[in-house]
């Protein structure tokens, strides 16, 4: 029930923001076609017809069953985005639900497309994101971090980079509501060093002023 409640209020207050990142929608729902094979290509996806569509189209099933934390990271991204709720195609709002090992850590990432609003329902995670560079260039990108318990909520602006990290002995979880039916993710530090084809290790080196051999191995990683 508590978690039942918890999901409800961070989609309501998910809807609130869905305003700043997708179009609002011109009719009551427009559910998406699996448009994989298409060649056609639009802002979205392509409408189902509405004579033929159904409950099932709105309806998603799983956020219950915990995630495969093992992995390097210690943490399971659980998404329910347009792409596997379909009738959420033009409403500006989807869901995560995030599962921790204990040290687990969902790596430090963006959303180009939407806010985060992110609630605890078990163990201790800390959490923060970092500013975009200011104006002023002597001035550094400044760091917001809080520790949080069961039952509290912080908020990711769009497009800036954050993370969770449990701190606790014991798993954890939280769920997220995001301003877009398709947020996107940009996971920094694949993207950086795991890109296909490479990001050239001359321009790397040059960026993060290190020995190209460390290049090298963070490369190796991804």
């Amino acid at each position: 029930m508590a978690i039942g409640f918890l999901l409800f209020t961070i989609l309501a207050l998910a809807s609130s923001l869905a305003y700043a990142s997708d179009p609002s929608p011109l009719q009551d729902f427009c559910v998406a076609v699996n448009d994989s094979k298409t060649t056609v290509f639009v802002n979205g996806k392509i409408c189902k017809d509405p004579k033929m569509v159904t409950a099932d189209d709105f309806f998603f099933s799983g956020l219950n069953k915990v995630g495969n934390t093992s992995n390097p990271v210690g943490s399971k991204v659980t998404p329910v985005n347009v792409n596997q709720l379909a009738g959420l195609n033009t409403l500006g709002i989807s869901l995560v639900r995030i599962d921790y090992a204990p040290y687990g850590l969902n790596p430090p990432h963006t959303h180009p497309r939407a806010t985060e609003i992110l609630v605890v329902v078990q163990g201790t995670l800390y959490v923060g994101f970092v500013t975009s560079n200011p104006a002023n260039p002597n001035m550094k990108n400044k760091l917001f971090t809080k520790t949080l318990y069961p039952g509290d909520v912080f908020v990711f602006p769009e497009g800036l980079i954050h993370f969770q990290f449990n701190v606790g002995k014991i798993k954890a979880v939280a769920f997220a509501g995001l301003s877009s039916q398709n947020p996107g993710v940009i996971t920094i530090a694949n993207a950086v060093f795991g890109s296909n084809p490479p990001i050239s290790s001359d321009v790397l080196t040059k960026a993060f002023q290190v020995d190209k051999n460390v290049i090298k191995y963070l490369q190796g990683q991804f």
